[in-house]
């Protein structure tokens, strides 16, 4: 069939509308942060002078001086590694502040850095801007500094510091809530009124995103490998369970459940170094771009968002052992994922042997690989299949599925099918698919790839298919 370009996007239409939506749905901020999968985490503070993980809270104010603090170029590091945004520790468990707070006596306020004149949130704020990059805070419940901690006030504390941060420092996209609860500086432990947090970040940052063991809006993957479960929904039941250590087993974490209550997606948190926090010993122990690219795959290739620490040192720069990891990691993702064969070999896609390429190109008046970058398929139900044809033969080891999102999450299982003629060269059974699924297997040749849906919720939409020829050494042996 050939098309006009006006019918062309016409026909895209008609397909996207007759999906069915699969409740719960994401909200549109949801979807927002879905698209832009991969950002960075600063864990800084005086944790990064002491050398420890946990700070105690009695450490002296005096200790945080780093000596050419440059926010900009984590900017300008996490704009060249393909980040879209920072996350960083305002505030972590020893209680210290990165701001000069109000509400605390245990800043940088205090500090020597800058004669106590500086601001690490507003200079991070600031660089953000500067390099196109979305911003987001943790801010740790627990502090084992404050004297109100471990009494009801300290809930109001911590309330009027989200506010300070927020008036001050925001818009941010994202707002991480640790669980931890451990003791304060009088001994006690805090009884968190969540209910009073949650619904003070709604009413003074509606648009931001909120991080926990069970949300609000993402939840944590159950690890601190930056590994999503080769099952991941989007879905999970909240009810019965709270943050911390009343959280939902790791497992559930991992994976989601199928059948969920509530649209809560996966972020993947992991460090590029052992530490979360900059250690000179761990100089040599960064992660290669070969392993950072392993965890892409098992992250953002299984439907998850990646938060990946890179801590700055006692300068207050990240070093040229992490810069290097992230530039070439960076390196590795547009050299394996710059052609799809679909365009550049101009594939025909086929469904229960019909020709569908007709309805997404007109080679006559639509360039193929225009028409091809949204290759989105109408809905097809369980058993039915989707055959990509190559004119010849294409070494391949990796193949990109996405749902749209929008209208929930359907795919429960799906097999891939590769065929070197009329020899099937590779098989296998998969689980979910969700906002980005990236399989990727030993090289094989083939002339025809097949995509089958095995198990569904409704009749499931394709929204997109790559194929790709990754560096043999990174796809999954």
């Amino acid at each position: 069939m050939k098309c006009s370009l006006s019918l062309f996007f016409l026909c895209i239409g008609f397909l996207v509308h007759s999906q069915t939506p699969v409740s719960p749905l994401p909200d549109s901020n949801q979807l927002k942060w879905q698209n832009r999968p991969f950002y960075l985490f600063i864990h800084f503070g005086p944790n990064t002078f002491t050398d420890l993980e946990w700070g105690k809270g009695s450490e002296k104010e005096e200790i945080f001086n780093p000596s050419a603090l440059d926010c900009r170029q984590w900017c300008r590091i996490a704009k060249a590694a393909g980040a879209t945004g920072i996350v960083i520790t305002a505030k972590h468990h020893d209680g210290f502040c990165l701001w000069p707070s109000a509400y605390s006596k245990h800043t940088v306020a205090k500090s020597s850095w800058r004669k106590g004149k500086g601001d690490v949130l507003r200079e991070l704020s600031a660089a953000c801007r500067e390099y196109d990059l979305s911003m987001g805070v943790y801010l740790s419940p627990w502090d084992r500094n404050h004297p109100a901690y471990g009494t009801p006030a300290y809930n109001q504390v911590f309330i009027n510091m989200m506010k300070e941060v927020v008036r001050n420092y925001g818009p941010f996209f994202e707002f991480w809530w640790d669980g931890a609860n451990g003791e304060g500086p009088n001994g006690k432990k805090q009884a968190y009124d969540w209910h009073a947090f949650e619904s003070t970040i709604r009413e003074i940052a509606p648009n931001t995103l909120v991080f926990s063991d069970i949300g609000p809006d993402i939840r944590w993957t159950g690890n601190e490998n930056g590994i999503a479960g080769s099952t991941n929904w989007n879905l999970l039941d909240t009810a019965g369970f709270s943050r911390g250590i009343g959280a939902p087993p790791n497992d559930t974490l991992n994976q989601g459940n199928v059948s969920g209550a509530n649209w809560i997606p996966m972020e993947c948190d992991v460090s590029i170094r052992p530490g979360w926090f900059y250690h000179i010993k761990e100089d040599s122990l960064v992660k290669t771009p070969e392993k950072l690219f392993d965890i892409y795959l098992k992250s953002i290739g299984r439907g998850a968002n990646l938060i990946l620490n890179v801590p700055p040192d006692t300068r207050g720069l990240i070093t040229s052992y992490d810069s290097a990891a992230l530039l070439g990691f960076a390196a590795l993702c547009k050299e394996s994922f710059k052609n799809d064969l679909i365009i550049t070999e101009k594939a025909f896609i086929y469904m229960d042997g019909k020709d569908l390429t007709s309805s997404f190109v007109n080679d006559d008046e639509i360039r193929y690989d225009s028409a091809m970058k949204s290759k989105r398929i109408q809905p097809f139900s369980e058993n039915r299949y989707l055959d990509i044809y190559f004119r010849k033969k294409q070494s391949v080891n990796c193949i990109a599925l996405k749902e749209p999102l929008r209208y929930g999450q359907s795919v429960k299982s799906f097999t891939v099918e590769l065929y070197d003629g009329d020899l099937l060269s590779y098989h296998k059974m998969y689980s979910t698919i969700g906002h980005l699924r990236l399989i990727s297997f030993p090289l094989r040749q083939c002339n025809r790839i097949r995509i089958r849906i095995k198990d569904a919720k409704a009749d499931p939409t394709i929204e997109d298919i790559s194929v790709y020829r990754i560096p043999e050494e990174l796809a999954e042996k």
